[in-house]
């Protein structure tokens, strides 16, 4: 069992290979091929592999399998004994990724 660390859109995410990842919505069309070069932790049965910060010379490449929105949420304002109510709704851009290969 593999798994890494990688830093993505200034989030830290633990992966391993054939993993689906949700992460902000990205420019890349579907189906293209995604290296992820900040990778911060390698852990595999033999050895951990730190980085100070990143690992030189480590990638881990994901596919781009689509791009949907996510869950609808509900946002209100409320001021009390104003009569001020106002409810706003937000769907999040989201890219869902898959994990092909850590390479090191």
């Amino acid at each position: 069992m593999t798994y890494a660390v990688v830093q993505l859109q200034g989030k830290q995410f633990i992966v391993e290979e054939g993993d689906e990842l949700v992460v902000d919505k990205m420019p890349e069309a579907d189906s293209a091929t995604y290296n992820i070069s900040d990778v911060l932790l390698i852990k595999d049965e033999k050895q951990t592999l730190i980085g100070e910060p990143t690992i030189l010379k480590a990638k881990v490449t994901a596919t781009i399998k689509d791009h949907h929105l996510g869950k609808k949420i509900r946002v209100a304002k409320y001021k009390a004994k104003s009569r001020y109510r106002k409810v706003r709704g937000h769907r999040q851009s989201h890219t869902t990724l898959i994990i092909k290969k850590i390479s090191y």
